[in-house]
């Protein structure tokens, strides 16, 4: 089989896959339905968890200035988790969504209400623990094929790699993935933020540019290396974006680090075949931080990669552990419930080579009998 024979195969296989994932999604648009279940939900202790979510919500919305927007973003989510399409989206992705409200909204916090700004302790720590400040060596040496080689995972990845990981657990996986994948993703970038919010400190580039001088809220964030990448395809994004963040001395702990470590611990179990290449873009994207001056060692390695550990392995549900996380949509037997080979009394199809790893799963999906639900 030639190279191009392996892509469009690859390809087949995604699209018959994704035909397959919204077969299976419940395409009611009536609130009606919505209300249905919910009278029918048992509730526990455990949903306590979205009065948590709201509380912190409307008091982020507190700050923002804009009148229209207080009430629209409530009232457009509440939308979205009345009707079944989108809630089967919304609902899962709250801790998601409650990440990017604080991220967004601290950037109104009153000055007076902010805690001061910490410039020395982190260059301070790196050099007792790591006997040097690992981040000033590693940003020595520049050279344009090294900062195309870390702004792709730190200036692209980051941004993109989270929804690539949502749809292949929902192309492949149990819906049970997708669901701890969002949950363990959103709260460890939400304590994150929170972090940065009650404990700021500057980055290294804040070092290279005001050295070791008192910081203050009034001024601007940096691109840090990033500005080469604006230079080099003659362009402002990085330098605009970067400059006016929400969370200027969000150095500590580093969620890029966070994010990438979630992304490699959660790809390389639900699909174990691609531990190595995970691990290698978590490691890359390390580096890449400390390169383009936006981190010190300290922030990756000892906080924000503990951090998404720490948060995996406390989310991490015991009916995905083991061969549950490699069970295909519907396949996840969990509280006494059984498979549907199990039901028909059928053998569960076996998974072939590691590296077919798409074509296996979607040989599990039922797709024909699921695309013929999507087609009517």
């Amino acid at each position: 089989m030639t190279a191009r024979d392996t892509v469009n195969q690859s390809f087949v296989t995604l699209w018959n896959a994704f035909k397959a994932a919204v077969g299976r999604l419940d395409k009611s648009l009536s609130p009606k339905d919505t209300f249905a279940r919910l009278q029918k939900h048992e509730f526990t202790f455990s949903d306590s968890i979205y009065i948590f979510h709201a509380i912190l919500a409307a008091f982020w919305l507190s700050f923002i200035p804009s009148l229209i927007l207080k009430f629209l973003i409530p009232i457009a989510f509440a939308i979205m988790l009345l009707i079944p399409l989108t809630c089967q989206f919304f609902l899962p992705a709250i801790p998601v969504f409650t990440w990017i409200l604080t991220f967004f909204a601290s950037t109104f916090i009153p000055n007076e209400w902010r805690p001061n700004i910490s410039v020395v302790l982190l260059p301070t720590l790196e050099s007792v623990l790591f006997g040097a400040n690992i981040s000033d060596i590693l940003t020595r040496f520049t050279h344009p094929v090294l900062d195309i080689i870390a702004w792709m995972p730190y200036g692209v990845g980051h941004f993109s790699i989270p929804f690539f990981v949502a749809a292949f657990l929902w192309f492949f996986r149990a819906k049970e993935a997708l669901h701890f994948w969002s949950s363990a993703f959103g709260y460890m970038m939400l304590v994150g933020v929170i972090i940065q919010i009650i404990f700021p400190c500057a980055a290294p580039w804040y070092e290279l540019i005001y050295g070791l001088t008192p910081a203050n809220y009034g001024m601007k964030g940096s691109p840090g290396g990033l500005i080469r990448i604006d230079h080099m395809f003659h362009g402002s994004g990085y330098t605009i974006s970067f400059s006016n963040a929400p969370v200027i001395f969000g150095a500590f702990p580093s969620l890029h680090a966070g994010g990438a470590t979630m992304e490699a611990l959660v790809v390389s179990h639900f699909f174990p075949q691609t531990t190595r290449f995970a691990w290698l873009y978590a490691g890359v994207l390390y580096w890449a931080t400390m390169y383009l001056t936006h981190h010190y060692l300290i922030d990756v390695v000892v906080v924000g990669a503990c951090l998404a550990t720490v948060t995996f392995y406390l989310f991490l549900p015991d009916n995905l552990k083991g061969p549950g996380a490699v069970a295909g949509p519907g396949e996840l037997t969990s509280y006494g419930q059984r498979s549907k080979y199990d039901i028909y009394d059928l053998e569960a199809p076996r998974r072939t080579a590691a590296g077919d790893v798409m074509a296996d799963a979607a040989a599990d999906f039922d797709l024909s009998e699921s695309s013929a639900r999507f087609r009517r």
